[in-house]
């Protein structure tokens, strides 16, 4: 069993934990399309997850989070060019309306996923994968994870 697997396991399990306890908290979670919120939903995500793809245009987008009347939100785009383009104009377009755009939990993903994932659905069977290569179905993330 590879030490650096299960640290990454580890990591990312804890970045999940931390982004849930925002989202519970009432922080809106901002992610491309339908099957991100659908696995955020898997992983027990209860608070509100807005999908960006599901309207009609960039403005339409930050016009919604911007009558939402928060401080912040947090961005949790897709890892390839467009979701790094999007994640830009948006933390522009918030910053400028004084909501904060979270991009932490996004960074820190990216940096653990990036070259091995490009999309939020696809976390969910990643972290399963990373689960059977450890043998380890003792992580953080297993109350959370549908068997």
């Amino acid at each position: 069993m590879s030490t650096h697997l299960r640290e990454k396991i580890n990591k990312i399990s804890e970045i999940i934990e931390r982004l849930a306890f925002q989202s519970t908290k009432g922080t809106p979670i901002i992610v491309e399309g339908k099957n991100d919120v659908e696995v955020l939903r898997k992983l027990a995500f209860s608070g509100e997850v807005i999908a960006a793809k599901t309207r009609k245009s960039f403005l339409a987008l930050a016009t919604e989070i911007e009558n939402l009347d928060i401080d912040e939100v947090i961005l949790l785009l897709d890892f390839d060019r467009r979701g790094e383009e999007w994640t830009k104009r948006l933390t522009q377009y918030l910053e400028n309306t004084n909501i904060k755009a979270n991009t932490f939990f996004w960074r820190e993903l990216r940096s653990l996923l990036g070259r091995d994932l490009k999309d939020i659905e696809g976390i969910l069977s990643y972290i399963q994968t990373l689960r059977k290569k450890t043998g380890n179905s003792q992580t953080i993330i297993e109350r959370e994870l549908p068997k």
